[in-house]
């Protein structure tokens, strides 16, 4: 069934589709299916967790076991990432799926991966549940448009240089294309502060949901680039109205692939979650 864009709509507002304008109840985002599948809404608190970039198989399997035990929902299954520097490790690719393939079958918990281009989108919707689109391509409107003619929901994350305005423009371009399911991720910003990788955005939060019915959650890692700031953050972000955190995890923080520094330790994320749920239950913003 084919789908027609909307034409551009006479509004003081440049996301129609994005905002609450449109639709007054925030919506409900469905990851996964059968027991397993999840429900981002304001009901719910999702815990996304999993280490920067997946690994060896077996590894990556008893790390997907334990994180949910703790309490993680979805499952990090990093395999295309897209560095700064050429030099930096860029995933270990399509040789990841069969590591993916792994999890899916012997811990049964939905996975997000990130696309950085069309054909990689392909194989994150044939094989995954989520697919994320990071920081550097939030502003790729042509692959926006593609992933909108998927099937699959998109984990959008902001700019780092990017305002609230353009972020949910991003959110409309996948939205005008017939997909629905988009969730929003805050994931820092570039400022002039230097003694963090990125400054998050508590603020971007409440008003986000107040200019959109799409669901938030934020991304203390990426944001905060030290793995002690990541506890914190993360309460902050739940108290601020998140409907969910995702948070880097590694059995052995110090010598994970990638983003060692940021990654915290299974028994740091297990008492994090303790926390983020009480404070979800016990703070509740509309």
């Amino acid at each position: 069934m084919s789908f027609k864009p909307l034409s551009p709509q006479k509004s003081d507002i440049q996301y129609h589709l994005a905002s609450r304008k449109k639709d007054k109840i925030r919506s409900d985002i469905i990851v996964g299916t059968g027991d397993n599948k999840v429900i981002i809404n304001d009901e719910n608190l999702t815990i996304i967790a999993g280490p920067c970039s997946l690994e060896s198989r077996d590894d990556s399997v008893a790390l997907a076991k334990t994180l949910k035990i703790c309490g993680a929902n979805i499952f990090r299954g990093m395999i295309f990432k897209p560095r700064s520097s050429p030099y930096s490790f860029q995933g270990v690719g399509k040789t990841g799926i069969e590591t993916i393939k792994a999890i899916k079958s012997e811990v049964d918990i939905p996975i997000v991966s990130e696309a950085r281009n069309e054909s990689e989108a392909d194989v994150i919707a044939e094989n995954c549940d989520l697919l994320q689109i990071g920081t550097r391509n939030m502003t790729n409107y042509q692959l926006l448009e593609y992933i909108g003619r998927l099937n699959i929901p998109i984990l959008l994350k902001r700019g780092m240089g990017s305002t609230i305005e353009e972020w949910l423009c991003a959110a409309e371009y996948i939205l005008n294309q017939g997909n629905q399911r988009v969730i929003l991720c805050e994931r820092g910003i570039r400022t002039f502060e230097t003694a963090t990788r990125f400054t998050l955005d508590i603020a971007a939060i409440p008003l986000v949901k107040e200019l959109s019915h799409l669901p938030v959650i934020i991304d203390p890692s990426h944001a905060s680039g030290k793995r002690s700031l990541v506890p914190p953050l993360s309460i902050a972000g739940v108290g601020a109205g998140a409907n969910g955190i995702m948070i880097e995890v590694h059995n052995k923080p110090e010598s994970a692939f990638s983003d060692a520094q940021q990654t915290v330790s299974v028994e740091t994320f297990s008492e994090l979650v303790k926390l983020a749920k009480i404070v979800s239950k016990t703070i509740k913003f509309q």
